[in-house]
């Protein structure tokens, strides 16, 4: 296996956690939000449920302590990938934040956005690792 594939074998990867926790941020959220209005539209007190909605709110976060380590994960591989000339590997949204003017045309996570994209030298790599059911290519 060559230095470029392992790469690509990596980045797909790290998207893929990355989306996983940014997919279950998103659903613990909407379940920590949903839990004050289901208990008073159950009419119960504001005492029931307190140790449910305790647990959803650790829950965010940790999940979001389990995201800033992922991030300093990534900025740690793009790194060694720059020290091994594998500068071009990139799996998920083309542009990233601070990109003036954006690099893919997309727009970081400004206007125009498009998180869909996924640098097409990987979308076979991102085909082959990914389930399609994931939704993620």
């Amino acid at each position: 296996m060559s230095r470029q594939s392992i790469g690509e074998t990596l980045a797909a990867r790290l998207y893929a956690a990355e989306t996983a926790i940014d997919l279950a941020l998103i659903e613990t959220a909407m379940l920590a939000a949903m839990l004050p209005a289901a208990r008073a539209d159950a009419y119960l007190s504001a005492v029931t449920g307190q140790r449910a909605f305790d647990g959803a709110a650790g829950s965010l976060s940790a999940l979001s302590a389990a995201r800033s380590q992922m991030v300093q994960t990534h900025t740690a591989l793009a790194a060694i990938a720059r020290k091994l000339g594998l500068d071009a590997l990139a799996v998920g949204p083309i542009d990233k934040p601070g990109d003036t003017p954006p690099v893919g045309g997309g727009g970081g996570d400004g206007p125009g956005a498009r998180p869909d994209m996924v640098n097409e030298t990987l979308r076979d790599t991102v085909n082959k690792i990914l389930p399609k059911e994931a939704g993620l290519c």
